[in-house]
């Protein structure tokens, strides 16, 4: 094991400038969790699958595992769970390297396209919006920030008809799913003990940490449980899905048994859900796995939870969708509903730097020049490794803000390092993956590499604008068309650009002036031509260098009958489609106020429970899972 680590971190510190995508595939090759076990047709080797299931389950990330891991307690039923991807590798539990796994076949590497108000200075003028692909899905390549987001939401989506979506409905679902490591968040009647997903602070504690932990006082802001109902507007530690220093992913919350009803079978990419074009009832899939098709029945239901892209994909694919786009492909419609409409995301603006003049942040060039001692850290859970990117978020409101309850509307995701601060680690892999090219990375930072430094991302929390899924044609290996429409409200982009300014004001107080930071004032290409830190200047920045936060939902919107344009109810079955349901964060209305894994978890959690009470199972009587 110690080698194994050692390995991991000398190759990626010194190999990953050149193929960070081969390194990290070979590397992933090198290690099995053995967690799961996997069931397999003869055509494709190993053990054979049935040829009926009770439910089958597509997708395998946050809210898929946790359904289908919640079905298989009824113990007479049979699931099968589909997932395009395959198991987790060594160096997934690694939470500092997120930013890596973008490069590695856990992504599903889709781009947005043409945007009139983003991303105009990324590589060919598109943001790359990463999704997870494998057993664990987006929880494989995320950064384990675990936030719900405000009571308020939830009962929005109770008072626009979702019935038994109010906070007081669902938060028992987000205290099942839990089990905090968190002294004294063990005690609050708010936090879940004893579930399968463990919530933990990071093992390591920055100094810079303390400092933003700090300022939150002096800016008049409190510091409290941003998950606890009441006021959302603090600062606060980040809470994350590790334990001990490692990553947890959906997979190894929920799938780490061998489990007698459920089988899982991994690379099996779903075409098409079958529906019969009569009865319009789904009773079936179709999947391909080594270049072979292979029909599989479902005798209750199937279940769509392959995420807000391919979800809404699926569903197209399979028929279900906007009569006029499917019709264009030549794709027969059998259920005309608004899928791939209500797309949204927390745009996010990663280009602040502070510089400060002591050694007390995330410099890769200093910290792997002892790369023995750094693996023995990590070993025991206390390295900058084992950290989470984020090590602590602040929930604000803007001048624009009238709301009068204590509705943030900016949240400030802070790191103890930044863009030009981490160009050691692969000529910084995080502007990577955010899509930024060479000369616009040298143009923005020259002066600021390797320097000691912090950031806050200051992401906006509830857009106004709203995107749209496509099919690009009726190829299913085909990507899907994403057009994101980024700040096409223009409120959205003032809300931003105040935040931004917010964060500077925030840079100034005692807290981190004790360490001289200061802003890096070096003008972004494209924006030159503005007054520096002039509002119309902030608004260029966000617009050349736009950052979305993997936040993707709504395309398979949830509404009442009377909503034209829902496509699941509040039972979240398709409408129009029986024996057909969608079970992820595709399903939100409308976003939350935060990081949306948690709710992902909340989702799969519920979903179960509605599938369960609809054939007549109660869950007491169940075979309970922790």
């Amino acid at each position: 094991m110690f080698l194994k680590y050692l390995f991991l971190i000398g190759t990626v510190y010194q190999l990953v400038n050149c193929t960070p995508r081969g390194i990290l595939d070979f590397l992933g090759q090198t290690y099995r969790s053995n967690l799961i076990k996997f069931k397999e047709d003869p055509q494709f080797g190993n053990q054979s699958l049935l040829n009926e299931y009770d439910f089958i389950v597509v997708g395998a990330g946050a809210s898929g595992a946790t359904v289908a891991r919640r079905l298989a307690e009824i113990t007479e039923w049979k699931i099968l769970l589909l997932e395009a991807g395959g198991e987790e590798s060594l160096v997934t539990s690694i939470p500092a390297i997120a930013h890596y796994l973008q490069f590695t076949n856990y992504n599903w590497g889709y781009r947005t396209e043409l945007e009139s108000h983003a991303c105009k200075s990324l590589i060919n003028k598109r943001c790359p919006w990463p999704a997870g692909k494998g057993l664990g899905g987006s929880t494989i390549i995320n950064n384990n920030m675990y936030t719900r987001g405000n009571v308020r939401d939830f009962d929005r989506w109770a008072e626009a008809g979702n019935n038994g979506w109010a906070y007081n409905d669902i938060k028992q679902y987000f205290l099942k799913n839990e089990d905090v490591n968190i002294p004294e968040l063990k005690i609050s009647p708010h936090h879940g003990v004893g579930g399968p997903l463990p919530i933990s602070y990071n093992t390591f504690k920055s100094k810079l940490l303390d400092s933003f932990i700090e300022s939150a006082s002096e800016v008049g802001m409190r510091v409290g449980d941003y998950n606890a109902p009441g006021s959302h507007v603090v600062f606060s530690r980040i809470q994350g899905t590790t334990l001990n220093g490692r990553r947890v992913t959906s997979a190894k919350a929920y799938l780490r048994d061998n489990i007698s009803n459920l089988d899982i079978v991994e690379f099996a990419f779903v075409t098409k859900i079958l529906i019969d074009p009569i009865t319009k009832s789904a009773y079936g899939v179709e999947f391909i796995k080594k270049n072979k098709k292979r029909k599989i029945l479902a005798k209750k239901e199937v279940i769509v939870s392959a995420g807000t892209f391919n979800s809404a994909k699926l569903l197209m694919l399979s028929g279900i969708g906007p009569k006029e786009h499917l019709e264009s492909l030549g794709i027969k419609t059998i259920a005309d509903l608004r899928v791939g409409d209500n797309l949204q995301e927390h745009p996010a603006y990663a280009g602040l730097t502070f510089l400060v003049n002591d050694s007390v942040s995330f410099v890769p060039d200093r910290i792997f020049r002892s790369p023995v001692q750094e693996t023995f850290k990590l070993l025991n859970g206390n390295s900058w490794m084992s950290t989470l990117p984020t090590e602590a978020v602040g929930y604000v409101k803007t001048k624009y803000n009238t709301n009068k309850e204590d509705i943030p509307d900016i949240e400030y995701i802070f790191l103890s390092g930044s863009l030009p601060g981490e160009d050691g680690l692969g000529g910084s892999i995080g502007r990577r993956s955010m899509g930024i090219p060479d000369n616009i990375y040298e143009e923005m930072f020259k002066g600021a590499f390797n320097k000691d430094s912090w950031t806050i991302w200051p992401m906006l929390m509830y857009p106004e604008s709203r995107g749209q899924v496509r099919l690009l044609d009726d190829n299913p290996f085909s990507k899907p068309v994403i057009n994101a429409n980024f700040f096409s409200d223009p409120m959205d982009l003032k809300r931003l650009v105040e935040g931004i300014k917010m964060v500077i004001d925030l840079s100034k107080t005692h807290a981190f002036q004790k360490y001289r930071s200061e802003l890096f004032e070096r003008p972004m290409p494209g924006c030159k031509h503005l007054k520096f830190a002039s509002d119309e200047y902030w608004a260029c920045c966000i617009e050349q260098v736009t950052m979305q936060m993997h936040h993707q939902s709504g395309t398979c919107k949830m509404g009442p009958e009377w909503d034209r344009n829902a496509v699941v109810n509040p039972l979240l079955k398709v409408y129009g489609i029986s024996n057909l349901r969608v079970i992820d964060c595709s399903i939100m209305p409308t976003i939350t106020g935060g990081h949306t894994v948690a709710p992902a978890y909340m989702i799969g959690e519920k979903g179960a429970d509605l599938v369960k009470y609809s054939w007549s199972i109660e869950t007491s009587n169940s075979t309970r899972f922790n």
